[in-house]
């Protein structure tokens, strides 16, 4: 049974840790405002601890990402850091330049394919995928690109995929990812390449940057993760060996808060059903 630890706050456990690696979607804002207590926690621990880097599996380079926090309200006082799941997937993608690539995803992940040089064009063109999302993520779902995929894999092409994330929430809705795409590739039988959570290269990139904030090599055992999505946030913690507080309040919210208070008994069970753990687990992000 998995050992799950309620905390009191993030002050109470902030004494533990010298560095935050924070999820953002889900823990500092939801897609369409961001929660006043998450931004006054990570503020008080930049000020008073150590640098909050945030890791976010958003298939874009980090310059719109924090455009779009700063419009959240989500200011530099709340982080000292963000790395993003695009800025490792574009060094994937330069591996393979120029393609051509069959890209999926919305027109606001262009971004990330500036300066690669990359060749985009049609599926019967492609030698490779990139793959951000669905194309509209308000409609569609990943049995929407079956038949694609099929002939994709007859033709053994790989998918990149630059959002490891299942599902998030979007206000009170919950939206399929890129990640939801690449799953049903590889259960078809495809080849998928990944940077973002829970996979290595996100977690050096952020740790590297850590250092840097902090002038001196992170000492692993007092790094705290913060997320709420068990197949990224908690399985990429894990896979790191790092301590990891669980946010209920996010994409498992349904499941694990009742009146605003966390279930801890439903947490460890879910917990315990993908065979992992977490260090410790508040509703939501407080300080």
């Amino acid at each position: 049974m998995t050992s799950l630890t309620l905390a009191d706050g993030l002050s109470a456990i902030a004494d533990r840790y010298d560095v935050l690696l924070c999820d953002v979607w889900g823990v500092i804002h939801n897609g369409r405002e961001s929660f006043p207590a998450a931004r006054e926690a990570l503020a008080r621990f930049k000020a008073e601890r150590g640098p909050v880097v945030l890791i976010s599996n958003a298939p874009r380079p980090n310059g719109p990402i924090l455009e779009q926090l700063a419009s959240l309200g989500v200011g530099p006082e709340c982080f000292s850091a963000l790395v993003t799941s695009g800025d490792a997937t574009r060094a994937l993608l330069a591996e393979r330049a120029p393609g051509p690539f069959w890209k999926i995803g919305p027109d606001r992940d262009w971004p990330l394919y500036e300066g690669l040089n990359l060749q985009l064009g049609p599926l019967e063109e492609a030698r490779c995928i990139s793959c951000t999302g669905p194309f509209d993520d308000e409609t569609e779902t990943p049995e929407d690109y079956r038949e694609r995929f099929e002939a994709a894999i007859a033709r053994g092409l790989p998918m990149i995929c630059a959002n490891p994330d299942i599902v998030v929430q979007r206000g009170d809705q919950l939206i399929y990812c890129g990640g939801a795409l690449a799953q049903l590739y590889e259960t078809l039988g495809g080849e998928v390449f990944m940077a973002g959570k829970p996979y290595p290269a996100i977690y050096d990139l952020a740790l590297e940057t850590a250092a840097d904030r902090l002038g001196r090599p992170v000492d692993r055992a007092r790094v705290l993760c913060i997320g709420d999505g068990l197949p990224t946030d908690i399985r990429g913690a894990n896979t790191q060996r790092l301590d990891v507080l669980f946010i209920a309040s996010g994409i498992h919210a349904k499941e694990t808060v009742r009146d605003g208070a966390l279930d801890v008994s439903v947490a460890k069970h879910l917990l315990d059903l993908e065979g992992l753990t977490a260090t410790w687990a508040l509703a939501d992000l407080v300080w």
